[in-house]
């Protein structure tokens, strides 16, 4: 296919159409009714869009006529009820808010995580900006949001190609809250969020972070293989717990499988506040337990935890992206000491 895009204008359909010999509308329909083109016919203009550089049909363009719909698409990935469900999620996305109803915007939420067809979900969202919630750095919705060419913002990460990206360094916070909950630890433990977007749930004594997709998950395992090693504790002994979730009910199963895996486990770093009480009300007094958040769970049965603002950051991830230079949070958390690990 040797058609190339031109150096002038914008790449059209009709452009796309004459590249992969097929009408306007079926470049059309390709895009926004998939159902009614042959998989043949989708992929011959699937690749001739590719090699024009076409990322589809700009929902900006066709919802105003000058191109901006003044709404901001949060890519969630995520189930929708996760945006309602989680307190740190309601927390993102009221920063998020709060900097949407200052500026006349409105929020798109767009759920992704559900299937094949995440990356034309994200490329249909008629909005003039993404944020995008923690993810892997496989995920096909990041080239598809990059695709379109409109402003991205990642929460967490990854920050891939010296993209924009907002959230702490979850290393040395990971590094600095472990050195308190395995301060004393002869059997240290770890209950982990999901590795990668398969969402399996295992267990396995001194796993890689190198292994892990999610940026967030990887950097605070790699901050409590940190704090382990700089105690003298041999990482490669210290069971992970991985939850397919992160809410506190999936972790309590997962903390009894852990603990009738190995009884003597004495101390536990969790990656959210839920899990944090999951692992308290198992394991009892028997294991010093730290969370992460400082959430009101935190406060009300005495996690330790590591607190940071996640209305703060969402907050910043919409105002970056939506011109404003992206604010600086890396060092924006500190531990919270409470009596779970005896502070």
């Amino acid at each position: 296919m040797q058609a190339r895009r031109p150096a002038s204008r914008r790449v059209t359909m009709t452009d796309v159409a004459r590249a992969a010999g097929v009408s306007p509308m079926t470049v059309s329909y390709t895009y926004n009714r998939p159902q009614r083109v042959s998989a043949e016919t989708r992929t011959k203009v699937l690749e001739a869009a590719a090699s024009l550089g076409y990322a589809g049909p700009d929902p900006s363009a066709r919802s105003l006529r000058y191109g901006a719909t003044r709404t901001l698409g949060v890519v969630l990935g995520e189930h929708l009820t996760y945006a309602f469900d989680d307190p740190q999620a309601v927390l993102f996305l009221a920063g998020i808010a709060e900097i949407c109803a200052e500026r006349g915007y409105g929020l798109l939420i767009v759920p992704t995580g559900t299937g094949d067809d995440d990356p034309d979900r994200v490329v249909a969202a008629a909005v003039d900006a993404y944020v995008v919630w923690a993810t892997t750095d496989d995920d096909p919705v990041l080239t598809a949001a990059y695709g379109t060419r409109r402003p991205v913002v990642i929460h967490g990460g990854p920050a891939r190609d010296g993209r924009t990206m907002v959230g702490i360094d979850n290393r040395a916070a990971a590094r600095a809250v472990g050195a308190e909950v395995f301060a004393t630890a002869r059997h240290p433990a770890v209950l982990s969020f999901p590795v990668d977007r398969q969402r399996h749930t295992f267990m396995r004594a001194g796993l890689d972070p190198a292994e892990v997709a999610y940026p967030v998950t990887r950097d605070r395992l790699a901050g409590y293989r940190d704090a382990a090693g700089d105690l003298g504790i041999d990482w490669s002994r210290v069971p992970v717990a991985v939850c397919r979730t992160n809410d506190e009910a999936e972790a309590r199963a997962v903390m009894r499988g852990l603990l009738a895996a190995a009884p003597d486990i004495d101390a536990v770093a969790a990656m959210n506040d839920p899990m944090a009480l999951a692992a308290k009300r198992e394991a009892g007094d028997r294991a010093r337990i730290s969370g992460w958040d400082d959430s009101a769970l935190a406060g009300e049965h005495g996690l330790t935890t590591v607190a940071q603002s996640l209305r703060e950051q969402g907050a910043a991830c919409a105002a970056a992206a939506l011109g404003d230079p992206a604010a600086d949070f890396r060092d924006a958390w500190r531990v919270v000491r409470r009596a779970s690990t005896g502070g």
